[in-house]
């Protein structure tokens, strides 16, 4: 009875939020259909396990979707996003418009800017080349997603994703956790999907396909659609309805400050990760006033914390003239941290109650006795959780939750780096997360004006085939040589 309550409290989670109702309700309902059906003590639940790991997650991830979001927000707004794109657009020119587009998605979410940020930006732009070079807008979709949800997402080593800092404190590792095999993904990924993309931009020529019709939906609008709002919210970090708040310049920086802001992300990323944190003397974390912790369970986020915040420094200190709003800005990006922390955090406290389930022993011994070793076992329980609950960082925290410390006991048996587990782990939520249910998914084709029917094909190539691919890659040259 107790994996049928599983099982039922996950379907009515994955059905009602499919839906769009908020999972903010969903997740302790269902978690207490699961402790219902193994005759599990309900409030002792809802109180002591759902909330506590909720809060557990919030303590130590809300300061990434705070600042995170915030830096987005400001981008957005001092017009530095559209910059980049613009000269993306300039340089590359129709000819090559899918590679302008994808490039400029790459560089403004490798630097830090919030995934819905970069659609809303970055949509228009594809809409004018694609339209100008002839380019089916089905394409539209797949060429952003390629660009902003792939590699720079789940395999660049130094990406300050939050798929990329929830591994860190499980397995003491840094943003930039096997840093020859995240390259090595993401050249994969890069490289298959810049393919199919081109071989269908070619394919719709010889068949005279041309643009196509469609009508992007308004950002207004997107921003008021309640329904999207609470699928879009569990996807990414960026709540959708904050896009219109605030005031977007009309006087963009000339490109060179546009890109200060981003490159201040990378290098203070780096120098916090490999140097400044590493020099600092922090045995005080080891009382009990600080947790009992240690650096390498908190340096991760510390040093994505401090990349963001000097960040945030360098827009306000090179574009505040430029934004014409500054207060209602910066609300709006702290408010579109809220939801998605706390919708995240909450798919969180269904997966720890239901790991708390006698029951989920059964489900233990059958994920970790998948063959291929850990590393198989890390890839596959990631997907799928990935896969159900349509959140890359949902499905990666619950994963790490149940069995992180189990991975991590195995991976010292046998010798494994923990960079490598984290590396596995990350790529492995950047899969199947983007099945048709998935926030972001809907989002993104509302946004360009496209359909499941039209597009969604080539967003599978490109956001879960070649990133199957590369994790493979990693995983068959992480067994065979290890960490690197």
């Amino acid at each position: 009875m107790g994996l049928l309550g599983i099982l039922i409290g996950l379907g009515l989670l994955i059905l009602f939020a499919y839906r769009g109702w908020s999972v903010l309700l969903l997740a302790p309902l269902a978690a207490l259909v699961a402790a219902l059906f193994s005759r599990e003590p309900l409030l002792a639940h809802w109180t002591q396990t759902f909330m506590v790991s909720a809060a557990g997650f919030l303590a130590q991830f809300f300061p990434l979707f705070l600042l995170g979001a915030l830096f987005g927000k400001l981008m957005e707004d001092s017009g530095s996003v559209a910059a980049i794109a613009t000269f993306m657009t300039q340089r590359l020119g129709t000819r090559r418009a899918v590679l302008a587009v994808v490039l400029a998605g790459a560089l403004v979410t490798y630097g830090g800017v919030s995934l819905f940020v970069a659609f809303f930006v970055l949509a228009p732009m594809a809409h004018e080349l694609f339209r100008n070079a002839g380019i089916p807008r089905r394409l539209m979709p797949a060429t952003i997603v390629l660009g902003t949800s792939t590699f720079t997402m789940s395999a660049l080593p130094g990406t300050p994703s939050i798929q990329n800092a929830i591994p860190m404190p499980f397995f003491g590792t840094t943003p930039f956790a096997a840093p020859g095999l995240g390259l090595l993904a993401s050249l994969i990924m890069f490289g298959f999907g810049l393919w199919w993309l081109n071989r269908e931009e070619a394919k719709s020529r010889r068949s005279g396909e041309g643009f196509g019709g469609g009508v992007p939906m308004p950002s207004d609008r997107l921003a008021t659609d309640d329904k999207l709002r609470e699928r879009a919210t569990t996807a990414r970090e960026f709540d959708p309805a904050e896009i219109a708040h605030g005031a977007v310049t009309d006087a963009p920086p000339p490109v060179a400050l546009a890109l200060l802001p981003l490159i201040v992300v990378i290098i203070v990323n780096l120098a916090m990760s490999l140097f400044i944190l590493p020099a600092l003397d922090t045995h005080f974390l080891a009382e009990a006033r600080w947790g009992e912790t240690s650096l390498a369970s908190v340096g991760g986020v510390w040093a994505v914390i401090t990349a963001l915040a000097c960040a945030i420094v360098a827009v306000l200190a090179v574009s505040h003239r430029r934004l014409p709003a500054l207060r209602a800005t910066m609300d709006a990006g702290a408010n579109a941290a809220v939801l998605p922390a706390v919708s995240v955090a909450s798919l969180v406290g269904f997966g720890a109650v239901v790991a708390a389930m006698p029951a989920f022993d059964v489900v233990r011994d059958i994920v970790l006795g998948i063959g291929g070793g850990p590393l198989v076992s890390l890839a596959v329980a990631t997907n799928v959780l990935a896969a159900l609950t349509g959140s890359a960082s949902g499905g990666l925290t619950i994963a790490l939750d149940a069995l992180g410390a189990t991975y991590m006991a195995r991976a010292a048996e046998i010798g494994l780096d923990p960079a490598l587990l984290h590396r596995v782990a990350v790529i492995s939520s950047g899969t199947l997360d983007s099945l048709p249910h998935n926030g972001a998914v809907v989002t993104l084709l509302a946004v360009c004006g496209s359909t499941h029917r039209d597009s969604y094909r080539d967003i599978v190539m490109v956001g879960i085939v070649g990133a199957l691919i590369a994790l493979v890659a990693v995983i068959v040259l992480g067994s065979l040589a290890g960490s690197f």
